[in-house]
């Protein structure tokens, strides 16, 4: 080699600089095709789930009931949302969701319920951008965190809340959720990186822990255990502790003004009564069993994503490697929602494919370039297979028992809709109803009246309110004949005036119920309740002596809908 020893430095630096470069643009088209990847299957799920529903699936209505109610009041919170019981709920909903809905609404003049039935989906496929580097945090290779992120884009349980009406809350909290895992990853684990480097990182955790904190609790709740996972596992020092103290600081101080708001005008009970509800934080043997257990035993066309996940948290184990199956078991057992469960289960996924599944099938093949080739048509081929399931699921095309019925239910079609109409047209403002299956939850959005037996935002009274309201709903949603509704009548709070029935098959939380013939027949047999309107989907009953049927007195009866005629109109 020819050359004074500070020309052949040079020339090795040059050297490696423009290795690092090709290697650079080699990574960066590699995750760009990954990722692409990725967008391509969560497209084709959203497509499928347009084309299927032309009203937004599962619950929405109360959402953007808060949105109307926010914006009656002139951006100014609500005390209480009427017409959900006799006496309304309390607007202790972390507000941010719910504002930024009645912003868009009122800047462009875009239909609420169009808001509900297309936004969700858009905010999820958004949500790929942030798990694709979380994966690659914990995966490495481009090609196990770019599968990790198509599975991630196809698994059911984390289709199922964020796609539907209730991802105008729940799809911008998982977007938040995960963007602030990924900081959180870079926070506990960039121990090489320069101090300062880390030192911004916190204010950036601490701002979307805050947003998450103002946009839905049990994200917020998965958001902080995950940074508590982050600081055990990578950071356990007293720098460490502080990082994550001035994270949960800075979050708690942004979204202060909401909490003392809160508490000042319904007390602090108000979220140890949600707290309560809705499985809240552990729950012993039968939280392992149902998060753990039942998802496998049901076998069904779910099945094979958890069984996917669950294995590969095994094999990880195994191989002594801890981080990902103990955050598995947090997101199932501790926070209690299989949406997380997937966060890593769609990296463990991966994982077990590229090292044990595709491997073991490729060792049959003697070429090591053929091996090569089998290990991708393995994973192709459970990633199509995957793929279909999720877009089936979409679709509502699949029966499961996990979904207890057809997936993605639309609880509201266009009959439904016309005898809301008719009934916001032809009863009086102060007329209260109790309405069968969860299309309940849109009526008073869409009928402007009040349904007596509603768990939806009964959550934020008081935990043995929410349970009892559940109870109600299920049991006038489940009955067959008039007796056994009189006797659910008589137990809610107010007088109805009017009952609800569909005259096809509907859900009561989810659970598909057949066609309620029987009660239908009772009910126009009877002298005792009035057949005032009757479509190809729903039917209504006056109730005759509806001044006799309730066990409350006027003290129970709500108070005066305040929300503007305006904002309901255009969510009708």
């Amino acid at each position: 080699m020819t050359g004074s020893p500070g020309e052949r430095r040079t020339s090795d630096r040059r050297t490696w600089r423009a290795a690092r470069t090709v290697r650079t643009a080699r990574t960066a088209a590699a995750d760009h095709a990954w990722f692409g990847v990725a967008l391509c299957a969560a497209v084709a799920v959203y497509v499928a789930y347009l084309s299927a529903h032309t009203h937004p699936a599962y619950e929405g209505g109360l959402y953007l009931r808060m949105a109307a109610e926010i914006r009656a009041h002139g951006y100014a919170p609500p005390e209480r949302i009427p017409h959900y019981t006799a006496r309304g709920v309390p607007f202790a909903y972390p507000p941010l969701a719910f504002y930024a809905a009645a912003l868009l609404v009122d800047l462009t003049g875009v239909d609420p319920v169009s808001l509900a039935l297309y936004l969700p989906g858009i905010a999820t496929i958004a949500c790929l951008a942030p798990y694709y580097l979380l994966a690659r945090e914990f995966l490495g290779p481009t090609r196990r965190a770019g599968v990790a992120t198509v599975l991630f884009a196809v698994t059911p349980p984390v289709l199922r809340w964020h796609i539907s009406a209730g991802g105008l809350v729940r799809a911008p909290a998982f977007l938040l959720t995960l963007t602030g895992l990924y900081v959180g990853v870079r926070l506990f684990r960039t121990g090489g990186e320069a101090e300062r480097r880390r030192r911004h990182l916190v204010p950036a955790a601490a701002v979307l822990f805050g947003l998450t904190v103002l946009t839905h609790p049990v994200y917020a709740t998965f958001f902080a255990t995950s940074y508590l996972l982050f600081f055990a596992a990578f950071d356990r020092t007293a720098r460490g502790l502080l990082r994550g103290a001035a994270v949960a600081a800075g979050g708690l101080a942004l979204s202060s003004p909401w909490l003392v708001h809160v508490v000042s005008t319904h007390g602090a009970d108000v979220f140890l009564a949600a707290s309560g509800t809705h499985t809240g934080l552990g729950g012993g043997l039968h939280r392992l069993g149902s998060r753990f257990v039942y998802p496998l035993s049901v076998m069904d066309a779910l099945t094979p994503f958890y069984a996917l996940a669950f294995a590969g948290a095994l094999y990880a184990l195994y191989r002594r490697r801890f981080f990902l199956p103990l955050w598995l078991l947090v997101a199932g057992y501790f926070v209690g929602k299989q949406r997380f469960v997937f966060v890593p289960g769609a990296m463990l996924s991966a994982a077990l494919l590229f090292d044990l599944l595709a491997p073991r099938v490729a060792g049959y093949v003697r070429s090591a370039r053929r091996r090569r080739t089998v290990e991708t048509v393995v994973a192709a081929t459970l990633l199509v297979c995957a793929g279909a399931l999720g877009v089936a699921f979409a679709a509502s095309a699949l029966q499961t028992a996990h979904e207890g019925g057809h997936t993605q239910p639309q609880t509201v079609d266009s009959a439904d809709l016309e005898a809301m109409a008719w009934a916001r047209a032809h009863t009086s403002p102060s007329a209260d109803f109790v309405v069968l299956g969860d299309g309940a939850e849109w009526f008073p959005l869409y009928a402007e009246r009040t349904i007596l037996a509603s768990p939806w935002g009964a959550e934020w009274t008081t935990t043995g309110e929410y349970h009892r309201q559940e109870a109600l709903f299920k049991a006038v949603s489940s009955c067959r004949e008039q007796t056994c509704l009189r006797r659910s009548l008589a137990a809610v709070d107010g007088d109805p005036e009017y009952v609800y029935v569909p005259t096809d098959a509907y859900t009561v939380q989810g659970e598909e119920r057949g066609p309620p013939t029987e009660l239908i027949a009772s009910l126009r047999g009877s002298d005792r309740y009035e057949l005032r309107f009757e479509n190809e989907g729903a039917v209504i009953f006056r109730i005759a002596d509806g001044d006799a049927v309730g066990s409350g007195s006027d003290s129970t009866r709500r108070p005066t809908a305040t929300a503007s005629e305006e904002g309901a109109e255009a969510a009708a």
